[in-house]
């Protein structure tokens, strides 16, 4: 079953005289271990769904926004396979930005929870188990690396706890590691982990 990740938040102010303003941001990302493309298909499909009421600009923009925010920079590694990606967006006016907000929030368990049906009883031995843990360890490094939520709440002296409670509680790295040519665990690299129009 492959990790998803998805957060919407809203920030509102009041200056005293005025009127309210608000900014908006979130989104959703897929993260397979073993790639299949009609799970990155379906994904994406349902996040350009959530959005098409609101404009066809905006899937391809948040969509874009998410790979390029969603990348091991160090490693020039995408985490996963994408999803989409807002930030400070106001610019539907309030009322609408929040429901824009809400059907991104409304579509993450129509996106997900039919991949974890479709996959939660694959079959695995240790060599898959074994790829799972590198592959969680990417995760770690974007969110100490590169993650501006994380780096925040750490640096704001937020609960670390809380904070770190997100990661997997088991990782591992390889040193170098060299998939076959062709294998599954090549394939998510060279086929899923690079940006690409899903849908």
């Amino acid at each position: 079953v492959p990790t998803v990740h998805m957060n919407v938040r809203m920030i509102a102010a009041k200056p005293e005289g005025k009127d309210p303003v608000a900014w908006f941001g979130g989104g959703m990302d897929l993260t397979p271990y073993y790639g299949h493309d009609e799970d990155a298909v379906y994904f994406h499909q349902t996040c350009k769904d959530a959005l098409e009421p609101f404009g066809p600009a905006l899937y391809p923009r948040f969509k874009r926004w998410c790979d390029e925010y969603f990348c091991n920079k160090h490693r020039s590694e995408q985490r996963g396979v994408g999803g989409v990606f807002f930030d400070d967006f106001a610019e539907l006016g309030m009322g609408r930005s929040f429901e824009m907000l809400q059907s991104v929030g409304d579509a993450f368990l129509k996106a997900y929870l039919p991949i974890v049906h479709r996959r939660k009883d694959t079959p695995w031995t240790e060599r898959e188990r074994d790829f799972q843990l590198y592959r969680r360890g990417r995760y770690v490094e974007f969110n100490l690396v590169w993650d501006r939520g994380t780096h925040f709440g750490l640096q704001s002296g937020g609960r670390t706890e809380s904070i770190l409670l997100s990661m997997p509680p088991e990782v591992r790295w390889s040193y170098q590691r060299q998939d076959p040519p062709g294998s599954p665990e090549e394939r998510l690299l060279s086929h899923f982990l690079v940006p690409r129009d899903w849908v």
